[in-house]
């Protein structure tokens, strides 16, 4: 195992869990424990973007050049840590996905059709009003997602 010394010592409990159930994943799925999947969730833990996979390689590349991730372990931890709900991604159809980790408060998204920015937003007001829906049509709702497509301010006024 490589002597890489990453920034773990003020992990949260909320990440020691996720941690955990991270190694109980892959002892599930038959898959090692390495340091750079390991890196792979620290990244995500503590980023507040949305990250393509590739965006993910690099900062992790720029951070740890000595743990020579390779993209196909980032895709593959990615779609791993998908399938178990660990992370959720947006869909930018021919242009990818972007993740970011499940474990957040529930929220919404609006997304910049232009730029690609991606806000993240919550209002109780929809959330009551899509809880009286799923009720009224007797639906049972297990998760959802809202994707507002547009463009920001930011690209309005640019193009005026």
């Amino acid at each position: 195992m490589s002597n890489v010394t990453t920034n773990f010592n003020d992990r949260t409990v909320e990440y020691e869990q996720l941690l955990n159930d991270f190694k109980q994943l892959l002892k599930k799925n038959n898959l090692k424990f390495t340091i750079q999947r390991e890196v792979i969730l620290e990244t995500l833990y503590n980023s507040d973007e949305h990250l393509t996979p590739e965006a993910l390689h690099h900062l992790i590349q720029e951070k740890y050049p000595e743990l020579n991730t390779g993209i196909a372990t980032v895709y593959r931890t990615l779609s791993l840590l998908e399938d178990s709900h660990v992370v959720t991604s947006l869909s930018f159809g021919a242009q990818g996905k972007k993740y970011e980790l499940g474990a957040k408060e529930h929220h919404d998204h609006l997304i910049c059709t232009e730029c690609g920015k991606i806000t993240e937003f919550v209002d109780e007001e929809i959330e009551k009003r899509q809880q009286a829906i799923t009720k009224e049509l007797g639906f049972k709702m297990s998760d959802h997602s809202m994707q507002i497509y547009g463009i920001c301010k930011e690209c309005q006024e640019k193009a005026k």
